[in-house]
């Protein structure tokens, strides 16, 4: 396995908090916003500020027509981008203290992550360019989860990337993504609750252009094209890692895999 893919599986954890944990959820949802997906974009859209849907609907490019009009702009009615910020942290922070504790990699590892995901290039990582904008963190469990999530956007970013040079638009990634894995798009949670109809018409496109079979089941230019769009992924996540030496790559890897063991293994509270 490559060096960049094995860092991602290390650094994912640390940022999922954001939107697999209850606490980052509860602090949003003090700001008074409505529900659970106005959280998800309050957190995640904030650095872009009050940008329009299309804005953050093409940056995040995977979302289905109409789905972040829903929620943006109402959620600036209701609380600012920079308060969004601050409880989205405030929370991650928490969840991340309960779930891994006092652990002694931690401030290393936030310094090597941080090292890492300041040096890399922002020329086309938009969500990663607005998040490079907001101030460090001093504390190290804080420190290391918005490494983490500037890690973790860059790649997200250049993932973007490859699915448009692949022609691959945003819900026939998540179906992409799902065949690959052995599941029915209509099993897969991002995008099972659309409209049978629409997910079929999706389903049928992709058909037609050979990345699915006749029995609905990904071809074997379908699994050739996602294999493609992941070493491209890959490609273009390694420069955030140039920064550091071997030694300090090593270091890293070593100082996050107990901390990503605990997140992995903590569930839910």
């Amino acid at each position: 396995m490559r060096t960049v893919r094995r860092l991602h599986q290390l650094v994912e954890p640390i940022h999922l908090v954001a939107y697999f944990a209850e606490e980052p959820d509860e602090a949003l949802l003090a700001l008074g916003l409505r529900n659970t997906w106005d959280a998800y974009f309050a957190g995640r859209a904030a650095p872009l500020g009050r940008a329009p849907a299309a804005v953050v609907d093409a940056i995040f490019y995977n979302f289905a027509p109409g789905e972040v009009a829903r929620h943006i702009p109402r959620i600036w009615d209701l609380t600012t981008p920079e308060r969004a910020i601050a409880a989205r942290q405030r929370g991650c922070v928490a969840a991340l203290r309960r779930s891994i504790g006092d652990m002694s990699t931690i401030a290393r590892a936030a310094e090597l992550a941080t090292k890492a995901a300041i040096s890399a290039p922002i020329q086309g990582r938009p969500l990663y360019a607005a998040l490079r904008a907001l101030p460090l963190p001093a504390e190290p469990l804080a420190r290391l989860w918005h490494a983490a999530t500037l890690l973790r956007e860059h790649r997200g970013d250049g993932h973007n990337a490859a699915l448009v040079a692949a022609g691959i638009g945003g819900t026939e990634a998540h179906v992409l993504h799902a065949l690959s894995e052995g599941m029915r798009p209509e099993q897969f949670g991002r995008v099972h609750h659309l409209p049978a109809e629409q997910l079929a018409a999706v389903v049928d496109g992709m058909r037609a252009r050979g990345l699915v079979d006749d029995d609905g089941l990904l071809s074997d230019a379908g699994r050739k094209t996602k294999d493609n769009i992941e070493a491209v992924t890959d490609d273009l996540a390694e420069p955030a890692y140039a920064a550091l030496t071997p030694g300090e790559v090593d270091q890293l890897i070593a100082d996050l895999e107990p901390i990503a063991a605990k997140l992995t293994g903590a569930g839910p509270r």
